[in-house]
């Protein structure tokens, strides 16, 4: 493969794909012509593979998929276990001929690539007319994101966000809680992650290594600035630390564990964000980060502003804020809202909890029943129900 002439090629396509948002053509979705809904997948491997099991599992029929990786995968699932589960399905390296040539035989697309190819293969099955269903973060930058919803809007496609814990019994219940004054209104909300997991606060390594048999670095890198392969610095989960290709600890745990707080304060843009972290590098996020939002009130808030502290890279907030047990400590991940009334403590991917303890021993803590993430995402596709996620 010429690797000079592809990129030249794919910044062409894709730019064109943006482009063509603002010109004033109608969009026609397809709709299934039957009730299982064809599905092409956008990686296989790791979290793809989650999507495109969870989208067969929920009733989809997943027609044709993609991956960079020929070979043996890295990670879960991959090309080898993806080609045995549907061996029926068609099989690409490049989604750019997938979308081409699958036009009019599929219904929707799952895209499950590093963050900085979110946008640009989202965009262009959109302007096919097609669903998508895109791992979180949606978008790297803020910018892709609010061109993808204006896209989608126009296009009247089915599209989902793949932050599933948004469906999910835990936080649905933890909004409920907020939104019915559990606590009274909230005065400041905090939210941290231990991650990252991978390098962030580092420079580009000297070193460069062979390209593994059957891995596609040229496609793999994307639209992103040409760079030589380097063993575990990039491929397959270090990208996240890395501006060109991730959004870091904030981009890969923010959208689940900021999206309650949001969400259940029925929050906006913020109106100024100030942060805190080690001396930047040039090409990867900081080792830790501490982040003030600070947001206009709400009808669920104390005041006129409210701010929503994040934390990451092994920072948390100060622990005598939740008016903890002696047995109890502030998980890994989690949140914590301070309200008129007591706390809510939240471990991510766990029910909320009302503090003091003893002050809420007798209340009755609804818990709400999960929605399919990807199953209401197949649903809107035939044109029943909404999704709980819409770009």
């Amino acid at each position: 493969m010429n690797t000079r002439l592809t990129r030249r090629k794919f910044l062409r396509y894709t730019s064109a794909a943006t482009g063509a948002l603002f010109l004033p053509r109608p969009l026609t979705p397809w709709h299934p012509t039957t009730d299982a809904a064809r599905i092409a997948c956008v990686g296989v491997g790791g979290r793809g593979w989650n999507n495109a099991h969870g989208c067969s599992q929920a009733g989809a029929e997943i027609v044709a998929f993609c991956d960079v990786e020929t070979g043996r995968a890295m990670r879960k699932g991959g090309v080898l276990v993806a080609a045995k589960k549907w061996p029926k399905a068609r099989r690409y390296t490049d989604w750019r001929v997938m979308l081409e040539k699958e036009q009019g035989k599929i219904d929707g697309v799952t895209v499950s690539t590093p963050d900085h190819m979110h946008a640009p293969i989202t965009m262009s099955a959109i302007h096919r007319g097609l669903a998508t269903y895109t791992e979180k973060p949606l978008t790297r930058t803020v910018h892709e994101a609010r061109q993808l919803t204006l896209a989608a809007k126009q296009a009247g496609v089915a599209t989902q966000m793949g932050n599933q814990h948004h469906s999910g019994t835990n936080y649905r219940t933890l909004v409920h809680l907020l939104q019915t004054g559990a606590i009274g209104k909230i005065k400041e909300a905090h939210a941290w992650s231990n991650r990252p997991s991978w390098p962030q606060g580092i420079d580009r390594p000297a070193q460069t290594s062979a390209i593994p048999d059957g891995f596609h670095w040229d496609l793999w890198l994307g639209g992103a600035p040409e760079r030589a392969f380097t063993e575990k610095t990039y491929h397959p989960f270090a990208w996240r630390g890395w501006f060109d290709f991730g959004a870091g600890a904030l981009g890969d745990m923010g959208c689940h564990i900021i999206d309650p707080v949001v969400w259940g304060l029925d929050l906006g843009a913020p109106s100024r964000v100030h942060c805190e972290a080690p001396e930047p590098k040039g090409e990867t996020f900081p080792a830790w980060e501490i982040i003030r939002y600070s947001f206009s009130g709400t009808r669920f808030t104390a005041k006129d502003t409210i701010d929503v502290i994040w934390y990451d890279g092994g920072k948390k907030p100060d622990p005598s804020l939740a008016r903890l047990s002696k047995s109890m400590e502030l998980p890994a991940n989690g949140t914590l809202f301070i309200g008129e009334k007591g706390q809510i403590l939240t471990s991510h991917g766990k029910p909320p909890v009302l503090l003091p303890q003893k002050k809420f021993e007798d209340y009755e803590v609804p818990k709400l029943e999960r929605i399919n993430h990807h199953g209401a995402w197949l649903d809107a596709i035939r044109g029943e129900g909404t999704t709980t996620a819409a770009a």
